[in-house]
């Protein structure tokens, strides 16, 4: 049979036969008398056989050893047994960062261990956009920087303090708010509100180290996004946060532990 329709018999392409051919998998039929090649049912068989194996998983450079000798097959098997549990493991565990994404209404890019700030951030949006893009964007630095698994301890130390909440979006939302104009009592009373929101936090900061590059990377990016009288809020609420510390109203974790700015 002429390769076109060997190829249609296998419902493959007359591409993926002639390279099947070219890298040894099939071999080369004998020509008939005009010179075409001329397959015969063993041809199939094997492209049978081939299409089986590759939708199991099997790559093509692995197939030789399983076509020529049966005795490796239960060895494959339990190899390709291995890797399909693993992409199962794999897509549910995205199934269930996708659902909680949903839930919490967050971006689909935001780390699925901050989904439940997702609903924070939505909040702000509406109302101080550059700021809701600022905060999500913050998250997106800190989880790359600090990893996925410090990144579940600091949410969880979050949702502990109840920081996912509505009282925690209107901060932000005020924060959002600053501009030339804000009165100066009124960026005192903000980072006043901040300091009584975080601390809880601080006091009982997870196993989480933000080091040097950290910080800096996070102070870099907030040089570029927020105006003057958000960088006041932001120092005069770690100024009054480290006093509190010193004087021993409150206590740090430990020495890695640094205020969040917004």
């Amino acid at each position: 049979m002429r390769s076109s329709e060997l190829a249609a018999l296998a419902g493959v392409t007359i591409r993926t036969v002639r390279h099947y051919l070219q890298i040894g998998l099939l071999e080369e039929p004998e020509r008939s008398v005009n010179g075409y090649r001329d397959y015969d049912v063993r041809h199939l068989v094997r492209l049978l056989r081939i299409g089986r194996l590759t939708e199991l998983g099997l790559p093509l450079a692995e197939l030789p050893a399983v076509l020529d000798d049966p005795q490796v097959a239960e060895e494959v098997l339990d190899e390709l047994d291995r890797q399909a549990v693993a992409e199962i493991e794999r897509l549910t565990s995205r199934r269930a960062a996708i659902a909680r994404l949903r839930h919490q209404g967050a971006m689909p890019d935001l780390p699925p261990e901050m989904a439940d700030y997702g609903r924070t951030i939505k909040a702000v949006a509406d109302m101080a956009p550059d700021v809701a893009r600022h905060e999500y964007e913050q998250l997106l630095l800190i989880s790359h920087l600090i990893g996925e698994n410090e990144t579940a301890a600091l949410a969880g130390a979050m949702a502990e303090q109840a920081l996912f909440t509505p009282a925690t979006a209107d901060l932000v939302r005020r924060f959002g708010e600053l501009g030339p104009d804000t009165p100066q009592e009124t960026v005192e009373r903000l980072a006043d509100d901040m300091v009584t929101r975080y601390l809880p936090l601080l006091e009982n900061w997870p196993d989480v180290e933000f080091g040097a590059d950290v910080s800096s990377m996070l102070a870099a990016y907030g040089e570029r996004n927020l105006n003057d009288q958000q960088h006041r809020v932001n120092q005069l609420f770690v100024e009054r946060v480290m006093s509190r510390l010193a004087s021993g109203d409150a206590r740090a974790h430990d020495e890695h532990a640094h205020p969040p700015e917004l």
